[in-house]
């Protein structure tokens, strides 16, 4: 982010950027893989983009969370909804609503439990990598660092 927009949005707004824009590149990474590739790959990676984007709303949400506690949230959450689907309302919400099938699925896969694990994983490691001050590697301060909104 360039510094004349960093002073010119207000800092609610600056922590929430990124997370935002991370959603959204997320669901578009999403809708990518699925148009082309396939198979097992496909699959398993629209699962660890799923964590990966409630991951990225729990930041957009709150801002100052831990990388560790918000992949914790995304893996719990995700893991919660695969749960679900060991139950028979899953399945017949995503008979009624193509939103509740993208955002609930309709049946367990233990293997989804792992690619959602991973998703959590990946997530945590680029918002660690993101909120590192880069003044420490280059010896000066600048003028508004990744962690004053973060």
């Amino acid at each position: 982010m360039s510094p004349a927009l960093q002073t010119r949005l207000p800092p609610a707004l600056r922590s929430r950027l990124l997370p935002a824009l991370a959603a959204v590149a997320t669901v578009a990474a999403g809708l990518t893989v699925r148009a082309v590739t396939g198979g097992w790959f496909a699959k398993y990676a629209g699962d660890a983009l799923y964590t990966v984007l409630v991951y990225a709303l729990i930041v957009l949400v709150l801002p100052r969370i831990p990388p560790v506690r918000a992949a914790i949230g995304a893996l719990a959450f995700s893991w919660a909804v695969e749960f679900a689907q060991l139950t028979p309302v899953p399945a017949a919400l995503s008979e009624a609503s193509v939103l509740a099938r993208l955002v609930l699925g309709s049946t367990f896969g233990a293997a989804d439990l792992a690619a959602y694990a991973a998703g959590a994983a990946l997530a945590a490691t680029a918002h660690t990598l993101v909120r590192r001050d880069p003044s420490r590697r280059s010896g000066r301060r600048p003028a508004v660092s990744f962690r004053d909104h973060a």
